[in-house]
């Protein structure tokens, strides 16, 4: 039950119905409106309650790394995995669609329903209850990426380099996905120029070719 995930009770359940409704679901039940309206909502409340939380409570922290860290909070994947470990994926209204293309599983979708479900606590209990409960989800999220704010995006490090040393970008190819749905590894080589550069690993695409950008660059400053 979503209600005691996020520890708020809706005193109407229409605003938390509403926040689950994906737009696929409407094309069968037009008589629902979908949760886009209430996820641009929720969108901005969820900025306005990180931003000020870091303004009032990191006040050596100038604006730039204010917004850093609060990109960081906000963006898809961290919403992705909040809304995860909350189980809001399996609350969510689908289309038949989205069901059969594992549209539970999607970053987006799962995201987007979480901005709608900040909204809909706005909605029924106001800005000060979307800002315990917005707070009291996040809070490991913000601690930890007030750590991360100056860790190195390796993907656009390896192409400053490359563009400036070779006149060229390197590319991505996916090499191995193993592992049932639920626990997928992938593995992923960097090339340039046709050659393989390096590979990494990790749970998703992403975030293995992470790993080989940074195997990549580390194995460029040996050469130089």
């Amino acid at each position: 039950m979503i209600e005691k995930k996020i520890n708020y009770e809706f005193k109407k359940k229409e605003f938390l119905n509403k926040a689950l409704v994906h737009r696929s679901y409407c094309i069968n039940h037009p008589e629902l409106e979908n949760n886009e309206r209430m996820e641009f909502l929720g969108d901005s409340i969820l900025g306005f309650c990180v931003a000020n939380y870091l303004f009032n409570t990191y006040k050596d922290l100038p604006e730039g790394e204010l917004t850093k860290i609060r990109a960081l909070v906000v963006c898809e994947q961290s919403l992705f995995r909040l809304a995860k470990n909350i189980g809001l994926g399996e609350e969510i209204l689908l289309g038949r669609g989205e069901e059969m293309t594992n549209g539970r599983e999607r970053p987006s979708i799962l995201s987007d329903a979480m901005e709608a479900v900040f909204a809909a606590v706005y909605l029924d209990g106001g800005i000060k209850e979307a800002n315990r409960v917005i707070l009291a989800l996040l809070k490991e999220h913000i601690v930890e990426a007030v750590k991360n704010r100056d860790v190195k995006d390796y993907k656009t490090v390896l192409q400053e380099i490359t563009q400036k040393e070779y006149e060229t970008a390197p590319c991505y190819s996916l090499l191995k996905e193993e592992g049932p749905d639920h626990a997928k590894v992938f593995t992923v080589a960097v090339m340039l120029n046709g050659k393989q550069l390096a590979t990494g690993v990790g749970k998703s695409k992403k975030e293995a070719e992470k790993q080989a950008a940074k195997s990549a660059i580390e194995q460029l400053k040996t050469q130089n």
